[in-house]
This record gives structure tokens, C-alpha cells and sequence, in this order.
């Protein structure tokens, strides 16, 4: 079997084009870190079609068809299927794993994924769809314990068995959980069931309220129903929108059509 997302509509080329980038950055930490951080300034984490009532192809074809022909985002499956593909067309060997996210007051199932890639020999954790937390840079997976911080948020590793890791954030001067992983092989159609669940349960976090991610230089936005946080050089604003204001922000901050454009279910 293979870990690879083999799509007919991929072009390396465009992706570079859709994430702004002018040449393929090179098999290295560095390069890994700006492939990650153009992907994630150029697009959007988002849950509109889940909140229009349509579920959410993982498809390989169908991830690339929407972030990169129409220029929509989309949630972890789709954010991390696109650059696993980019990853693929770099040479750069990868895997997924399967995440219990930790944010939650109960236990959680592992509906997320992120992606473990290997350059210059190490192997690093490479999240670019966890919302409003995630990591705005790969961490090594040696770097247990440590924290890594590039001013745009702590982020810290441990291993609380052989095996077996959990990511914190610190917010707000505290080191919270954002998810637990361990290693054991993943392949793509692994994630049909929670993809499946997330999009379509009424209790999950997706169907229950509009979420939109986009980071910028300094921080990142962070929509949420009709609130929306800016985080600017650690420090965090908050504004209350209208209906129509949230249709503004999503249009003109991060760059995805209005809520009523999007349709009606397939």
C-alpha cells in the first residue's frame, strides 16, 4: 500500500502560484517552513460548505478542484491533502497521522490529521489545519520538550510514552493541549470516517458554527459565528459582526465568497 495522493488535476506549478510563490523552495527545514507559511498566508481554513449543508470530499481530485482551480479553503483533510500532494511533487517523503484533539472538555475521537515530513534526515510535524491554534511552523520531532517559538506563538512537543506525543500552545501565559498523536501508520482512506463525522454530525464543531483561519505577517484572523479575533504580534482584538459584516470579512479578510454564493447541498 501507499501514502501517496495520486491526482490527474495536480500541478505543482499552479499550487505555487495559488500559495504565492515564484520557485519550488528547496528539500529543507527552511524550505519546509515557507512552503507551510505561504500555504497558510494564501489559504484559508475554513468550514463554509460544511455549514451550507454538503459534505466534504477528500477526494485527491476534488481537494485540488476546489483550493486551487476555484480558490476556496477548506479544514484539516483538505488542507493537508493539497500539500501532502506538493509534497509528493517535491520529492519530499511524508506520512499522516491520526490526532485526538485536546481542546475539548471531553474525550474526543482522532479526527485530525497532520502530516510527519522528512528533510536534511530529521522528521517534522507539519500542521497547517488546525484552526485557530495551529503551529505556524514545522516542529521537529526530536525537539521533544522544547519550545519553539518564531514570534508568532510557543509551541512546545512532549512524549508522554515511547511513542506517543502531544502538542501544546501556550495561550494566554498557559500551556494548553491541542492534540495527542502517535505513529502508527495511516493511509489516506483512514480519515474517511472522521471526515465523514465532521462534516455531518450535529455536535461537531464544524456543523455547529462558522469557522474561518487566515493568517497574515504578524498574526492571524480568527472567525468565529459572528466573532471576529485579530491577533497581531501576540495581542488579540475581538470585534462583534452583523450578518452582512461577516459576509464583508470573509470576502475582503480572507478572501472566500459570501455564504450565499456557496449553493445548496450535493
Amino acid at each position: 500500500m501507499t501514502n501517496n495522493l495520486i491526482s490527474s488535476r495536480f500541478d505543482l506549478a499552479r499550487y505555487l502560484q495559488r500559495i504565492g510563490m515564484e520557485e519550488a523552495p528547496p528539500a529543507t527545514a527552511d524550505g519546509l517552513h515557507r512552503l507551510i507559511r505561504q500555504q497558510q498566508l494564501n489559504i484559508a481554513f475554513e468550514n463554509l460548505d460544511v455549514q451550507a449543508g454538503k459534505r466534504i470530499s477528500i477526494a485527491p481530485d476534488d481537494i485540488v478542484e476546489k483550493l486551487v482551480d476555484r480558490r476556496r479553503g477548506g479544514y484539516c483533510y483538505e488542507l493537508h491533502g493539497l500539500f501532502s500532494m506538493a509534497l509528493q511533487a517535491l520529492g519530499v517523503p511524508y506520512r499522516w497521522v491520526a490526532a485526538r484533539p485536546m481542546i475539548y472538555p471531553e474525550l474526543r475521537p482522532r479526527t485530525h490529521v497532520a502530516v510527519l515530513a522528512t528533510v536534511e534526515g530529521a522528521e517534522w510535524l507539519c500542521d497547517l489545519g488546525f484552526g485557530s491554534n495551529g503551529p505556524p511552523m514545522p516542529i521537529a520531532m526530536a525537539s521533544v520538550g522544547e519550545v519553539v517559538d518564531i514570534g508568532l506563538g510557543a509551541y512546545r512537543l512532549l512524549e508522554d510514552a515511547p511513542g506517543q506525543f502531544r502538542l501544546q500552545a501556550l495561550i494566554d501565559g498557559e500551556w494548553q493541549n491541542q492534540y495527542g498523536f502517535d505513529l502508527w501508520p495511516q493511509q489516506w482512506v483512514d480519515f474517511e470516517p472522521a471526515n465523514h463525522l465532521n462534516c455531518t454530525h450535529p455536535e461537531t464543531i464544524f456543523v455547529k458554527q462558522l469557522i474561518a483561519v487566515k493568517h497574515h505577517a504578524t498574526g492571524r484572523w480568527v472567525l468565529s459565528g459572528h466573532r471576529l479575533k485579530t491577533v497581531e504580534s501576540g495581542v488579540s482584538t475581538f470585534r462583534e459582526l452583523t450578518d452582512n459584516e461577516v459576509d464583508e470579512v470573509l470576502q475582503h479578510i480572507f478572501n472566500l465568497p459570501s455564504r450565499q454564493t456557496i449553493g445548496a447541498p450535493t
